[in-house]
């Protein structure tokens, strides 16, 4: 593996025919007991420490994932035009790296990108998949097509009381009224490469990515496990909608990793960008954490 540079993103990570590479597009803060459900404090700030606000400090990396044709990118991060409410109350902080800018690190404009996958429609997932012009939300990646599950389209137009603080519509729903939305229901092939895997157990159709190669394999696990601490079963975020599926779901794809020999990519952690695991007594653990 190769390691951050200055810029916040890795690069050279290979799978056939694809080069990876991972963008910081800035930081944001939530509730530490809220990210760790049940577990206590003593426990998850020996990993994560948090604020005078018991608030822990999150990061929204985004994955570039660039062929010969094809520039594809998994979420869009918390994006800009918040007031300043919202940027207080969530700790929301581009001063280090900012929505888009490390695509431009990378020589990327926001109309080169072909493909975006949203794995979920939280606002820290697709707050910038549109930017504000003349008072309109427009798509902020023009010539993409916006991947997205229909179920959880559906779920995130009308959420529950519990979730619905988790959803900005303005974020979304103007893909679908601008016909760059492409929906989808089960788990999809994007390509030979890269498949888009249905669970339910944070929200309804939330998306995991694997990218596999003959010689490699790669799971960017988006909020199933958004950060290297919550590898060990029972850290489980209180904001899932079926905790118990949640259990069962990491269960699985923790045991895929163990037998697939499966690099796990994390969305919200800010110090590792990934990590190997490995079988214990009570479940599963990191084994080789990955910078």
């Amino acid at each position: 593996m190769d390691f951050f540079n200055r810029l916040g993103y890795l690069i050279n990570m290979k799978t056939g025919k694809y080069t990876i590479d991972f963008v910081q597009t800035g930081y944001f803060g939530l509730d530490g007991g809220a990210m760790f459900g049940v577990v206590p404090k003593v426990l998850w700030e020996k990993s994560i420490p948090s604020d005078n606000l018991n608030r822990i400090t999150l990061g929204t990396r985004m994955p570039v994932i660039r062929s010969g044709s094809r520039i594809i990118i998994i979420d869009t991060g918390i994006g800009e035009y918040w007031d300043e409410k919202f940027n207080d109350r969530f700790s929301v902080d581009h001063t280090e790296f900012t929505p888009y800018g490390g695509l431009k690190q990378l020589g990327i404009t926001p109309a080169d990108v072909t493909d975006v996958v949203l794995t979920h429609l939280h606002f820290d997932h697709t707050g910038g998949s549109v930017i504000s012009e003349g008072g309109k939300w427009i798509p902020a990646f023009p010539n993409a097509k916006y991947h997205m599950h229909q179920k959880q389209f559906d779920w995130a137009k009308e959420p529950s009381p519990k979730d619905k603080g988790s959803f900005a519509s303005e974020r979304f729903v103007p893909l679908a009224e601008e016909g760059v939305a492409s929906f989808f229901e089960g788990s999809i092939n994007l390509d030979d490469e890269i498949q888009l895997i249905e669970t339910n157990g944070h929200t309804f159709g939330h998306l995991l990515v694997k990218l596999t190669d003959s010689s490699s394999s790669y799971l960017f696990c988006s909020d199933l496990i958004p950060t290297s601490a919550h590898v060990p079963l029972p850290f489980i975020m209180g904001f899932d909608l079926q905790p118990l599926l949640t259990l069962d779901e990491k269960s699985k794809f923790l045991n895929d990793a163990v037998e697939e020999n499966t690099t796990l990519l994390f969305q919200h952690d800010t110090e590792y960008t990934g990590a190997t695991v490995k079988k214990v007594d009570n479940g599963f653990a990191v084994n080789e954490l990955i910078k």
